[in-house]
């Protein structure tokens, strides 16, 4: 049994261990010039930790003991950032950075050139530090920016997190903003482990990254190969910070953060734009992720005078990298499916490794396109993934043609249940006429009507709906409620319990509103928005279902085109057939959904344009006013924000010019995703 008062040299030799492996924790991860080799540093953590069991006084929240070992997490708290964490905006071409500069110089209403800090845009996940006394308090994440999640056990895990800065003259209060990021190098050992473990295996370094930290067992987050990289500050209090962002990053990387090799101190706009140039030949080499650039105007003082817009700063622009491309060969051609008949090419490719991923299969749209692009199977083709999209075929290598190439014929009848094919004039997409009697759409149609956003039948995947059908146990959506116990135990990896889960929730998904059993129905062109917006006007199914297309067009949000798919579906038979028969299995909804959370969005004008890879321009339409947004044609001086995907022109502009925050793709997908909105 020890005494409580701890000897004075062992309380000195403790000090000494923390000393000399927070040094080389600042070599290691900081400088990269290690001194200290492994095993003398796994002998000193021994040492150490020997040291603190026996005197448990001398264990402190910033001993190089204690990165591991708190209980798991039931849930992350939530932090409210003191200052917001601001996203940037976008730049996708020279003129457009130089547009950025010219709307800096214009509000400095000065004609000489702005020095620039220049940073590597890392793919990695925001993070929030805040240190008291130069010790680490807390990790938060991003969020909304205003609101993010106390994650302070998984940073704690991260070697080149420093949970006591380095130096004396810290301020009181200091907030570090900064990249957690998964390197090129651990994200391939990370998955290769998975292969060899039969474990799931991480799409790219970025998810990678954003899974590990939101772990709520730390022990997790510690085996997995991340780092952090500082670019900024938010809370200071205490003390006066040097004047220029880069100085102030100098700063940091003296208090023990890394910061990017990288960085450079452009002295105008032309030098920013070679260096955006200069780094996309490096890209490839570097040792992680990067998907563009971030130019900040280098004067803090300056940057006060700009001040901020919305959700980014005017002192701040990300120049994004042109979407990845590599070259591969076209295997073969498949035609697809969908829910609506839709006949869908798709790519069977050479696997190819772009944009993060490895890539096997690519969309070619429809039948319009692949004339477009003039592309035969055993064509050397270029592919593009931009920002984790579906990959797709953008042209054809006409030079490396073989002499086999052979043309795409496109089905007269479908694949699956050889229906005819058939065309709408002035449409690109060809469908099957089968309708419910094509097993193809038949599954579609039931995981639709399913998904959480419909009916939500918790346990319906998508795995056990093919296996219904393709035993003949399910014929329509309406069939579902006359399953029996018996006959889903007999499936595969289906028994007596899982069964009985499934017609539970099956019984309890009867329950429901009238917008989602609108959605749930898959009408064409109808999603969440147009279906609040049909039970809102109508009130209740009966008047809807005798709606003419000109009573449909009075619906909010609802033209030509859905008013005649709305019109069409209520008058075909086998659907009447089938809502009286869900009715009969006991279906039934309110009018309008009850309760629910404020909408984020009321009273805000969002505009899309440009087209997004991800979403279709109508989805992300139907997702903001699912928000309480109300989405605008035109830009204008009471527009709120704009989403600017590639081609994006004349919207664009008038958004700069008016000082409007503008949103990529990649951001409007977090923002959506940091709302609720499942992807």
């Amino acid at each position: 049994m020890t005494d409580n008062k701890v000897p004075v040299e062992k309380r000195e030799r403790a000090q000494e261990l923390h000393d000399i492996l927070q040094r080389a924790n600042y070599q290691y991860y900081v400088l990269d010039a290690p001194e200290l080799p492994d095993v003398e540093y796994d002998r000193r953590i021994r040492e150490l930790q020997e040291l603190e069991a026996e005197y448990p006084e001398l264990v402190s929240p910033d001993s190089p003991t204690q990165r591991v070992g708190a209980a798991p997490l039931t849930e992350f708290a939530e932090v409210r950032h003191q200052v917001p964490m601001l996203s940037l905006d976008n730049a996708f071409d020279d003129d457009e950075l130089r547009e950025f500069d010219r709307r800096v110089r214009d509000r400095l209403n000065s004609p000489d050139a702005v020095e620039y800090a220049c940073e590597p845009k890392l793919d990695g996940i925001a993070i929030s530090l805040l240190y008291r006394d130069g010790v680490l308090e807390r990790a938060a994440t991003r969020g909304d920016g205003t609101t993010g999640e106390d994650i302070t056990q998984n940073v704690r895990t991260i070697g080149s997190v420093p949970l006591r800065l380095r130096e004396k003259d810290v301020p009181q209060v200091l907030e570090v903003r900064g990249e957690i990021y998964m390197p090129k190098a651990g994200f391939a050992e990370l998955n290769e482990k998975a292969r060899k473990d039969g474990e799931k295996i991480f799409v790219n370094p970025r998810n990678a990254a954003a899974g590990s930290l939101r772990q709520l067992d730390s022990r997790v987050t510690a085996q997995r190969p991340l780092e952090l990289c500082a670019y900024g500050v938010g809370q200071v209090e205490g003390a006066e910070l040097p004047e220029r962002h880069t100085e102030v990053l100098k700063q940091l990387n003296r208090w023990g953060f890394r910061i990017n090799k990288e960085m450079l101190v452009a002295e105008d706009i032309d030098a920013c734009i070679e260096y955006h140039r200069q780094l996309g030949e490096k890209r490839e080499g570097l040792p992680y992720d990067i998907d563009g650039i971030v130019f900040k105007v280098n004067s803090i003082p300056l940057q006060r005078r700009l001040g901020f817009v919305a959700r980014a700063p005017r002192w701040a622009m990300a120049y994004k990298f042109p979407a990845q491309e590599e070259m591969t060969e076209l295997l073969d051609v498949e035609f697809q499916v969908g829910r609506t008949g839709a006949v869908t090419p798709v790519a069977r490719l050479k696997p190819v490794f772009v944009g993060g991923v490895t890539v096997s299969n690519a969309t070619l749209h429809n039948r319009d396109e692949i004339k477009r692009l003039g592309v035969k199977i055993g064509d050397t083709v270029v592919v593009r993934r931009a920002g984790d999209v579906i990959p797709q075929v953008v042209s054809v290598v006409e030079s490396k043609r073989r002499a086999d190439a052979r043309d795409i014929v496109f089905p007269d009848h479908c694949p699956v249940c050889g229906s005819p094919v058939e065309s709408t004039p002035g449409e690109a997409v060809a469908r099957c006429s089968g309708g419910l009697i094509c097993s193809a759409q038949r599954k579609q149609a039931i995981k639709h009507f399913a998904s959480r956003k419909a009916m939500d039948v918790d346990g319906l995947g998508d795995k056990l709906v093919d296996q219904l059908v393709d035993e003949g146990l399910l014929h329509s959506v309406s069939g579902l409620f006359h399953l029996t116990k018996e006959q889903v135990a007999g499936l595969e990896r289906m028994g007596e319990k899982s069964a009985q889960n499934l017609l539970d929730a099956l019984e309890r998904s009867k329950d429901t509103t009238l917008p989602k059993f609108l959605y749930a129905l898959g009408i064409r062109e109808v999603g969440e928005a147009t279906a609040r917006n049909l039970a809102r006007h109508f009130g209740d199914l009966g008047p809807l279902m005798q709606a003419s297309e000109e009573d449909l067009q009075e619906v909010e949000d609802v033209g030509p085109v859905v008013a005649h798919f709305v019109a069409e579906f209520f008058q075909q038979t086998h659907a009447q057939e089938e809502i009286e028969a869900l009715r009969q299995a006991g279906v039934h909804w309110f009018p309008e959904e009850t309760g629910g959370e404020a909408q984020p969005l009321a009273g805000q004008t969002w505009v899309l344009t440009g087209k997004l890879e991800t979403l279709s321009r109508s989805e992300g339409k139907d997702y903001l006013q699912r928000l309480g947004a109300k989405v605008a044609g035109s830009v204008s001086a009471n527009t709120d924000m704009v989403v600017a995907g590639p081609g994006a022109g004349s919207k664009l502009n008038k958004a700069r010019e008016l000082d409007i925050s503008v949103m990529d793709e990649d951001q409007f997908l977090d923002f959506l995703r940091e709302n609720g909105v499942e992807i």
